[in-house]
Parts: C-alpha cells; sequence; structure tokens
C-alpha cells in the first residue's frame, strides 16, 4: 500500500473511479470525504443509541446504572459513541500531526489503509460499551470541554473567512469591480438581518411577558448596531462587508439558541405541536445532523486560519490545502460536540426522539456563542490599533 512518487498520485487523481481512489488510498483530497462518513455514520449510529438503543442497552449487565433515571442509558449510550470516534481521531490526530510531505509513510497511513482505519473504529466503538459508567461520565464532564473547543475553533474560522472575503474584495487589485458587488453583497445581509430579527419578535416573542427571548433578541439588535458602528469608525473604517456578514451569523446563533430552549414553553409558538413527531420534525433532525458533519468538515480543512507563520516558499510536495493533524483533532473535538448537542449539554434531563441541541443549557451555550463571536469579532477591529498605541507609547 505504498504512495510513492508523484505521477502515480497524479494519475489517481486524474482517475475518475471513486473506487479505485479509495482502493489505492493515495488521495489526500479523497480521504477528508472517507473521514467524514466515518464521522457522520458514528453521528448516526449515537443517535440510533439515543432513540432507539434503550432495550439493547439494558441486557448489558455493566450499563444497569441508571437506578430508574428516566432516558439515563440513552445518553451513556451517545457518550460511548462519542468516546469511540474521539479516541479513533486522537489516534490519527497522533499518528499525522507535523505531516508536511507526501512521500511521508504519515500521509500513507492518513490517505490509506482504510480497511484498517474502519476495523479500528468499529473496534473501539464496541469497547467503549464495556467502560463503566463511571468512566463514561467522567468522559462526558470533559466532553463539555472538548465541544467548547470546537465551537471556539469554528468560530475562529468562520470570523476569518469573512475577514478575507473583505479583504479580497476591497484590495487595490479588485477594489473597483467589487464594490458594486460588495454593496449588494452587505445591504442583502443587513436586510436579512433585520427580516430575521422582525420574524423572530413575532414568533418568539409573541406577548409582553417572555422577557428572555425579548432580552435575546434585542441584545442581539443592539451588537449588530455596535459592529456596524466600530466598523465604521474613521479609524478603523472597515467597511459594511464584514459586520453584515457577522451579523447573519449572530442572528442565525440568536434563532437557535431560542429554537433550543424547550417544547412547551408558551413563549414558543406551536412549541406543543413540536412535541409530535411529523415529517417536519424528522427533517429538521435530519438537516441539524447533516449540518454537524458539514461544519466540522469545513473547519477540519481551514488549517491556514490558525497558522501564525506565513511559509515563505511552499515545496511542490507540500500536503494542501488542509494539515492532517489539525484536520483529525477538529474531528475528535467535534465528536464531544454532538455528543453534547444530542444530549442538550446535560445527561440529567428527558431527551426527545428526533430532537437535537434542546434545552435551557443548548440555549444558554449558544447564547454564550454569539456574545464570544462579537467579542472575537471586535477585538479583530480594535487590536491593530491597540498594539500601535501601545508600541508609540512605549517609543516615547
Amino acid at each position: 500500500m505504498e504512495c510513492g512518487a508523484h505521477e502515480r498520485h497524479a494519475a489517481i487523481l486524474k482517475d475518475s473511479s471513486w473506487f479505485r481512489q479509495f482502493r489505492n488510498g493515495c488521495n489526500p483530497w479523497m480521504a477528508r470525504y472517507v473521514y467524514a462518513l466515518i464521522f457522520l455514520f458514528a453521528n448516526l449510529l449515537a443517535w440510533a443509541a439515543r432513540d432507539y438503543g434503550h432495550g439493547a442497552l439494558s441486557e448489558m449487565e455493566r450499563l444497569r446504572v441508571c437506578a430508574g433515571k428516566s432516558n439515563c442509558l440513552g445518553a451513556e449510550g451517545v457518550l460511548r459513541v462519542s468516546l469511540g470516534c474521539f479516541v479513533f481521531f486522537m489516534i490519527m490526530f497522533v499518528s499525522t500531526v507535523r505531516t508536511s510531505k507526501l512521500q511521508d509513510p504519515r500521509d500513507v497511513w492518513h490517505s490509506g489503509w482504510w480497511f484498517a482505519k474502519i476495523v479500528l473504529w468499529i473496534a473501539l466503538t464496541i469497547l467503549t460499551f464495556f467502560i463503566p459508567s463511571t468512566f463514561i461520565r467522567l468522559y462526558g464532564e470533559i466532553a463539555h470541554f472538548g465541544a467548547g473547543v470546537f465551537l471556539l475553533i469554528q468560530l475562529i474560522s468562520i470570523i476569518s473567512f469573512i475577514t478575507w472575503l473583505n479583504d479580497c474584495c476591497v484590495s487595490d487589485e479588485r477594489a473597483d469591480r467589487c464594490h458594486i458587488h460588495v454593496m449588494l453583497i452587505a445591504t442583502t445581509a443587513y436586510v436579512i438581518c433585520i427580516v430575521g430579527i422582525i420574524l423572530m419578535y413575532i414568533w418568539y416573542a409573541p406577548e409582553p411577558s417572555c422577557l428572555l427571548n425579548i432580552f435575546f433578541i434585542t441584545w442581539t439588535l443592539v451588537l449588530l448596531q455596535l459592529m456596524t458602528s466600530i466598523s465604521l469608525h474613521p479609524k478603523i473604517n472597515a467597511g459594511f462587508l464584514t459586520p453584515g456578514l457577522m451579523g447573519l451569523y449572530v442572528v442565525f446563533l440568536c434563532w437557535c439558541a431560542i429554537r433550543s430552549e424547550p417544547a412547551g414553553e408558551s413563549c414558543i409558538k406551536k412549541a406543543e405541536a413540536s412535541k409530535r413527531t411529523d415529517w417536519l420534525t424528522i427533517i429538521s433532525f435530519v438537516v441539524a445532523l447533516l449540518a454537524i458533519v458539514i461544519a466540522t468538515f469545513s473547519t477540519g480543512i481551514d488549517s491556514q486560519c490558525f497558522q501564525f507563520r506565513k511559509r515563505e516558499k511552499e515545496a511542490e510536495d507540500d500536503v494542501l490545502p488542509y494539515g492532517y493533524g489539525f484536520f483529525h483533532f477538529v474531528f475528535a473535538t467535534g465528536a464531544m460536540y454532538f455528543a453534547m448537542l444530542l444530549i442538550g449539554w446535560n445527561t440529567h434531563h428527558t431527551i426527545q426522539k428526533w430532537t437535537i441541541d434542546v434545552g435551557w443549557t443548548s440555549t444558554w451555550v449558544r447564547v454564550v456563542n454569539e456574545w464570544l463571536a462579537v467579542c472575537v469579532y471586535l477585538w479583530m477591529l480594535v487590536a491593530p490599533i491597540v498594539l500601535k498605541w501601545r508600541e508609540n507609547a512605549e517609543a516615547t
């Protein structure tokens, strides 16, 4: 299973057969999709263990530790599948970190040996069901931190993409051509933000007594205004595009936070109807599950925004466009993240079938993530001025 010279690598890249690329195992571009599929299967297995695995898990003597607590075994099943996925990607992280050349044997391990790696993942997942529940509960506590790390990495990746897009559009060589496009995109973003805020007021704050939702939505509007004002300050002059795109992200996080509130709250219209499992509920669940995989995949291949030093000259055989170690680390933390979403960031409350990221803990995680996103973005705007001011103060 050796991947030798560039000629063979180029030949495989040109091959139109996905099966042959998978069998030869020499294509890092193909490899990332296979890892995403493994991650998707882990998500589906965790969901099945949560919603339909109670009867099967209760037959295992080692798992009879819930003392009659409702849905405890389902949450443990999610954590066990998550632990198997986490250990698998951490093994891949340790074995591929700092890989930089296509001829490196670790590149062969990353891009090939699929039968061995799939067997390894399955074996690790099975073994987790024989681990004592005390250790699983400890992993559940650690997973809160790991999921937070994933959210932070994802946040930095999104902000970096927004600033990169803005830099490309306002650069000297593209400024004249992209001026109209920038205005259209920024205007569209602001219109969507305002419409989204108005709809959230209508749907999730129909009565004056819905103080918490009114606070969430109003504060989101304030944050949007704050980002725009600071971005347009003469000393910063970052334009409309970046605060408009960040506004879309912030409004989306606010919507996710309110949607995570438990069903039955009077401030959410049709909340009682959401208790029934219908096609809309199932479709929403499937979309949310796919969104987790896509978010993990897109963040994992964005290692360049975390490189603090740029290489002066990239060799022809450098591993591009993503770092293997970073890719697997993101998937490892993503395994903790999907576990937290499936159990609502809390192992001690009842989890309804076909739901994801529901509960007051989930709501506050989303809200804090929204506020943190704004803080990071504003710091990226004012940091150059603050650092320059400090340098001038030290010089004088």
